[in-house]
Order: C-alpha cells, then sequence, then structure tokens
C-alpha cells in the first residue's frame, strides 16, 4: 500500500483523478473534462490497478465517487464541477448500491435555523 505516490505530470487539457479506496489504496487516473462519473467508474473497474487488492472489487454497478463529501451522480462531469485541468484532485472511489438520500430544500433550511440557535433568524 503506497499512500506516497509521487505527482505526475498532468498535461493541461486532461483532469488527474487520485482516487482513494477506504482501504488506504490509491491511484491516479487521467481522465477528459467531459467525462461523467458513470464513465470515470465504469473505466476505474475495467483497469483495476494490480497494487489493489482485488479480493475487494466490487461490481462496477456499485462503484461511486465522493467529492466534497458528496456522492458525484453518475451523469455529473468533471468540467461541471469545475475541476483545474492539468491539475491532481482527490476523490473516494467507494462501493455502495445507492446514494444515501438528500434532505429536501426545506428541511435543509429549517435544520440550519434551528442549528443556528438565532430565533430571530427563524421568521421567514
Amino acid at each position: 500500500m503506497d499512500n506516497e505516490l509521487p505527482m505526475p505530470l498532468v498535461p493541461a487539457d486532461r483532469v488527474n483523478l487520485r482516487l482513494l479506496l477506504v482501504s488506504g489504496e490509491v491511484h491516479n487516473f487521467l481522465f477528459n473534462p467531459d467525462d461523467c462519473a458513470q464513465e470515470i467508474t465504469d473505466f476505474v473497474f475495467h483497469n483495476w490497478p494490480e497494487g489493489w487488492s482485488s479480493a475487494e472489487r466490487p461490481d462496477s454497478n456499485i462503484l461511486r465517487l465522493i467529492y466534497h463529501g458528496r456522492f458525484l451522480h453518475p451523469s455529473v462531469t468533471l468540467s461541471a464541477l469545475r475541476l483545474p485541468l492539468g491539475k491532481t484532485t482527490v476523490m473516494h472511489l467507494v462501493s455502495r448500491e445507492t446514494a444515501p438520500p438528500q434532505p429536501a430544500d426545506e428541511e435543509r433550511r429549517n435544520s440550519k435555523r434551528s442549528d443556528s440557535g438565532c430565533h430571530c433568524c427563524a421568521v421567514l
């Protein structure tokens, strides 16, 4: 398990994704900015690094990407995430049947108001 991979030289028109497994194993992959999360997970599944434990290799249909603490929708592209070209971005790669449900907008607003402790802000 080599967590200290050197930073690769990344072509100016590509995005380097440094994918991190729960086990701590990492690997760098180059992608086009128009590649979507589903294409990325399919590619990784079909090009599973030899250094990654094959016993932990999940089915391709349950591989999910996490970026900034959020599961990526299968159709979101790297360009939609505004990832910098020619740079390395770290994402987590996990196996999960479905992403956890996101709270509805109203629930999020109510949660933020109740967590703030400021009762004057609770008035709409």
